[in-house]
């Protein structure tokens, strides 16, 4: 029974160092889990802050992201078109010459008859 006794007794003096540990890890991860919690605020701010470039780079980096969604035109359509405007402005021009053309002779004519 001595055996029993001692046992038991040593089985308390174990089990009251296990809910002394225990209280201890406790306290400890409650302490850590408010430090990391506070320190994961401070590394989020710290990462937003880090984050945030400059106001000129990230125009320059929007706008190569916009360059890649351009669809360019082939060779071909530029020379088509090209073509078609300097028809146009030819053509205009000859419609705008002829009627200064025509106007200048008009006032000519006009003038001649007054005097």
């Amino acid at each position: 029974m001595a055996k029993n006794k001692e046992n038991t007794s040593a089985d308390k003096e174990k089990d009251t160092e296990k809910s002394v540990a225990l209280t201890k890890d406790k306290d400890t991860a409650e302490k850590s889990k408010g430090k990391t919690a506070s320190e994961k605020k401070d590394k989020k701010e710290k990462k937003s802050a880090k984050k945030e470039p400059n106001k000129i780079v990230k125009w320059f980096k929007d706008l190569r992201i916009e360059f890649k969604k351009v669809v360019w035109p082939t060779r071909q359509t530029v020379i088509n078109n090209t073509a078609v405007v300097l028809a146009v402005v030819a053509g205009s021009a000859i419609i705008v010459g002829a009627l200064d053309f025509g106007f200048l002779h008009l006032l000519s004519f006009i003038y001649e008859l007054g005097k």
